[in-house]
């Protein structure tokens, strides 16, 4: 085992042990090569393990954080079901039951911002292009942030449909005010993906940027035109969830086998 690995292990253990408890910060870096009698890379590359498993992150003006490593992953089964509660509007598949409580951490931002090169290839336009953001910051309550959810509205939706823009965006939300715009019924397709999370979407979800997440982002197209009218998108850590499908039996998987005759 390299020197680096031995430190992390004992970082590891004492973490889970609780010496170094959720919350609570790992001594400074000069205290850790003095305990270990290592230097600095050897502390960097140990630390930069235990970002990977999501034990620990650096926080500016804090000092090396220890983070919520007991929550359990969340099982999500991700069906094709879109669903309507008549005082929410559409229910889309998601990390939560229906009737379960969410927090919502901070405050909703809205503005118009350039659109990220993945957006703008969802979307049908050039990256760059200032596009009406709405995002905000949600988990289980009285969970840390668990998902960062970001809705993109075309320059058509808002034309048609400006109410979706708007802060309060009415009842049902901003897909009925679009539905009712002449778009309706909206069609839409969702897309998966792990990747690595930016600066500022660690800094939100209160996770190492060592740590991969996942994206899932769903596509809303027009029945107008087939224009795509919005882009939502969610990253989730990684170390968070799991994605849960039940599998089926084609016709031609059916049992008993039949036994193939000898030749």
């Amino acid at each position: 085992m390299a020197r680096y690995e031995e430190v992390a292990d004992d970082l590891r253990q004492r973490i889970h042990s609780g010496e170094y408890g959720v919350g609570g910060t790992l001594p400074r870096y000069e205290e850790l090569t003095q305990t270990y009698g290592v230097g600095r890379g050897v502390v960097s590359a140990a630390l930069a393990v235990l970002e990977r498993e999501g034990l620990v992150r650096p926080i500016k003006r804090k000092g090396i954080v220890v983070l919520d490593w007991t929550l359990a992953r969340r099982r999500i089964a991700r069906g094709q079901l879109v669903m309507r509660d008549p005082r929410r509007g559409y229910v889309f598949p998601a990390a939560s039951r229906p009737d379960e409580p969410w927090e919502v951490h901070g405050r909703l931002f809205r503005e118009y911002v350039p659109a990220p090169s993945r957006v703008a290839e969802l979307m049908g336009i050039e990256a760059g292009i200032a596009v009406l953001r709405r995002r905000r910051v949600t988990s289980p309550a009285g969970e840390p942030p668990f998902q960062l959810a970001e809705t993109w509205l075309s320059a058509s939706a808002v034309r048609d449909a400006p109410q979706s823009a708007e802060p309060a965006t009415g009842p049902g939300g901003y897909i009925d005010r679009l539905e009712e715009a002449g778009h309706g019924p909206i069609a839409w397709t969702e897309y998966a993906r792990p990747r690595m999370p930016s600066r500022e979407e660690a800094q939100l979800l209160e996770i190492s940027q060592e740590m991969p997440v996942l994206e899932t982002a769903i596509v809303g197209k027009s029945a107008q035109d087939g224009s795509v009218l919005e882009v939502t998108v969610r990253v989730i850590p990684a170390d968070r969830v799991e994605l849960v499908t039940q599998l089926r039996r084609d016709k031609s998987a059916s049992w008993p086998v039949e036994p193939i005759p000898p030749q």
